[in-house]
Parts: structure tokens; sequence; C-alpha cells
């Protein structure tokens, strides 16, 4: 199931809000827990037994870490516990990747390769319950003799699949209380919706045009074909990605929670460093606390500082799949990460003219996403040396198939909305006024506009999974 089908918009949801707030509080975590699992448990029915055995196990370890009274112990559960949950993680998602990469070095079938089935949102789940374990280690919580409460911190349906990821930390006391109220209930709504347009008007109709350009032979597009599917990608995943995180965030409203945000902008970004510090903000905190800084983060001078950051990037390609072009681009926005903490970084902000590093940023990032979504390391490279490298042979391509007025429409709309309208915004003298006006006039009608839109959309079937459901 997924937030933008009309089974979760029309039955699933409306259900449990009706539940939920007519049963007493203390009801109210069970009441989530079990819809939550319905939610999972909907498209990966076999799978729910794995996570509900993940559960149990770090519940376990949980409690064990808690009474060890020495280090020695406590970093022995701690190192049993991320083994454990990596070793999950790396079965279901990586053995494939690694027969198959041992078989061709030594060009025999040395280990077969298994027809494995990736759990959705395994990456996700995976990465919060090593929070809990992590903070439980360094005693920055209590420990969870509730398990289930750990169960639902776990398993909680909005940002479970494709997060953001949410920190035990972050978390704790609003598993134990929290406050709902009209404005928080009405503010969920209107992220939600806002999340949803952002997915189903504008996300999907970019990847009919992404899609078709990167699916189809390389041999059979030109420079701007290229330069086209890689822009609208760009688009997509933002629109995608940050719509999602949009309706989390929403629906953790509507229940009482407080969710970090994701995304701030990050096409407005000036460096490769303040884009990771704007893009899947929930990932980059997550590594940031639970590796750069045990590795060493930047205090063991500035070599070390380096090889952290590079390892960091590795392990963020490596996060998002099991194949070499997502890890080629965790160390392409690695390199471009290293090179600007050396030199690069402060060449950039003692430039006046800012617009060139809206360029620069905006160039790497592009290059980079080709690498992400492409069919292939092998495709990739195609791709960037048709986007690149001049040719004079003379293609025939039917643009109909992909451009029409209403995709044109949809290009520029996302282009505007991708950060130069909130830029520009930011500059108004009377945005308060502005805001205070829509708000109370205007937003209302946009939001039932926006929700009736999708409606249509949806029911005309024009849909497709979030990109990063597969991760």
């Amino acid at each position: 199931m997924v937030f933008s089908s009309m089974t979760f918009l029309w039955i699933f949801l409306p259900i449990l809000l009706g539940i939920y707030y007519i049963s007493k509080e203390k009801y109210r975590n069970t009441i989530l827990l079990i819809f939550s699992l319905i939610f999972y448990s909907w498209g990966e029915p076999r799978y729910i037994i794995l996570m509900i055995f993940s559960i149990i196990i770090n519940y376990i370890l949980g409690i064990i870490l808690d009474k060890s009274k020495t280090t020695i112990k406590k970093r022995i559960i701690l190192v049993i516990a991320i083994i454990f949950n990596l070793s999950l993680l790396g079965y279901f998602k990586y053995f494939n990747f690694f027969a198959s990469n041992i078989n061709k070095i030594f060009n025999i079938t040395i280990i077969p390769i298994k027809d494995i089935a990736l759990p959705i949102g395994i990456s996700f789940y995976t990465f919060q319950i090593i929070s809990y374990i992590f903070d439980l280690y360094k005693n920055e919580i209590k420990v969870q003799k509730n398990i289930l409460k750990l169960s639902l911190y776990i398993s909680f349906f909005p940002q479970l699949i494709a997060g953001p990821i949410v920190k035990y930390h972050d978390i704790e006391k609003q598993l134990n209380s929290r406050e709902t109220t009209i404005e928080k209930f009405a503010y969920g709504i209107r992220r939600f919706v806002y999340g949803l347009s952002k997915k189903v008007i504008l996300a999907n109709s970019l990847a009919y045009i992404a899609d078709y350009i990167f699916d189809i032979n390389v041999s059979a597009i030109n420079m701007p074909i290229a330069w086209l599917g890689a822009v609208c990608y760009m688009l997509q995943i933002y629109f995608d990605f940050s719509g999602y995180s949009d309706m989390a965030i929403g629906l953790g409203k509507m229940f009482g929670f407080d969710f970090m945000e994701n995304f701030d902008l990050p096409y407005l970004s000036n460096s490769i460093t303040e884009f990771w510090r704007r893009w899947h903000i929930s990932l980059s905190t997550w590594f940031k606390e639970y590796l750069y800084i045990p590795l060493g983060g930047n205090r063991k001078g500035k070599i070390r500082t380096y090889i952290n950051l590079s390892i960091v990037f590795l392990a963020t390609g490596f996060w998002h799949g099991a194949a070499w072009n997502f890890i080629i681009w965790g160390i392409y926005n690695g390199l471009f990460i290293v090179l600007e903490r050396i030199k690069l970084k402060n060449l950039l902000d003692k430039n006046k003219f800012k617009v060139i590093n809206y360029i620069y940023t905006l160039l790497v990032v592009l290059v980079g996403w080709v690498f992400f979504r492409a069919n292939g390391l092998k495709n990739a490279i195609k791709y960037l040396k048709v986007m690149f490298i001049p040719k004079n042979e003379v293609y025939y391509f039917d643009y109909s198939k992909i451009i029409n007025n209403r995709y044109i429409l949809i290009i520029f709309i996302s282009i505007l909305f991708a950060g130069i309208v909130q830029k520009l915004f930011k500059k108004l003298k009377n945005r308060e006024k502005i805001m205070k006006f829509y708000n109370k006039y205007i937003e209302s009608i946009v939001i039932l506009m926006l929700m009736f839109i999708c409606i249509i959309m949806l029911a005309s079937n024009t849909y497709n999974p979030f990109i990063y459901f597969r991760f």
C-alpha cells in the first residue's frame, strides 16, 4: 500500500483516523501499531515476520545492554546488535551483488545466485533500530521496556517504507505522550496534500519523460534529449522523495508526532557540502551521528577527516542500492565533498558571482543523478558521453511521444517550485502579510483544487511507485 493510492486515501486512512480519535489515549499506540503492521503486510505479507523477528531480537538486546554493568559487556552487546541488523540487511539487499561479482572475478559460479526479494523499507527501519541500540549504548536514552512502544517506533507506517529516518532520541518522549490539537491536525492535512500533489501531479508526469528516455537504447538519443531526460529525472526524484517526506510528516502531525524535516530546497545550494545538508537530511544526520563521528569525525587531523568523509559517502552510495552505479554515485559525491573541504569550498565562499556556485552545484548533482538513474554503470557512462560529447550523426527522435503542452507546463512549474519561487518569495517585504492572507482566504481553496486534481489523475492510472521504495 502506498499513500498515493485510492485504498489508502479512501479506506485505510479514514478508518484509522476514526478509530484513533474515538479511542482512549492509552489504546492509541496499540491502534497505530496494529494499523502499521497491516499497512506493511498489505504488500509484503511474508516479510512482516522478518520485521517482528527483528523487533523481538533488538528488544531483548536492548534489555541486556541496559543491564550490562561494564563497558566491555556493553560494547559486546552493541557489536552483536550491529552485526545482527546489518547481517539481515546485507543478506536481503547485498547477497546477490557480492555473489555475482565474486563469480565474475573467478569466471565460475562459486556462489549460486538466489531468488531473494528485497523487503520494502528494510534499509530505513534497520537504521532506525541501530539508532535505538546506539543511543542506548551511549546512555542518551532509557531502555524501552514496553515492546509495543518499541515496535511502534520501528514500524510506524508514515515513515516506515521511505523515511524520513527517525532517530529514537528524537521520538522517545512522543511514544509516551504527545499532543493532538485541531491546529496540528489541520497542518498535517495541508502538508499531506502538498506532498501528494508533488508526487502525483509533478513527479509522476516527470517520470513519464525520464523513464522513456533512460529506458531506450542510449544510441537512439542525442544531446538535447539526454539533457532533457537528466533534468526531468533530477526534478522527478526531488518531488517524488520530498513529496513522500511531506506526506509522512503530515501524517505524523495528524497523530501527534513531530518528525524532522527531510528537505530544505536542496537545488538552491551553493556547494555540494550545502546540498547534502539540505537533501535527505535524516540520512545525512544519521550517517553523521552513527558513522562519521564514531570514526573520529574531524577530530583526528585533516587526512583522517578526508578518509572519514570518503567512507561515509561510500556507505551512502552502497546504502541506496546493491549496484556499482550507486557505489560510484556515492564515491563521486564524496570526492566533491573532500575537494570542497580541502580548498574548493573557500573559493566558492569568496566568489562574488553566486550564480557560478549554483551552476557548479547543479551540474555536479545532475551528473550524479545520471549514475543514480541509469540502468547500470556502463549505461550511465554512455549516457554521460551523449550529454557532453557532441556527434555529427543525424538522429530521428519522435518528440511528440514525450513532449506536449502539458509536459512543457509541468517542467516549467517544477523548475519554478524546486526553489526559485520560494527564494523570490523570501525577498518580498510584505511576505508575512501575504502569507496571512493566503492562509486565511486562499489556502483552503488551493488544497481542495490540488486534492481534486490528484484524485482525477490517480483515477486515470497516472501513477508509479515511489523511487525510494526500492531502497
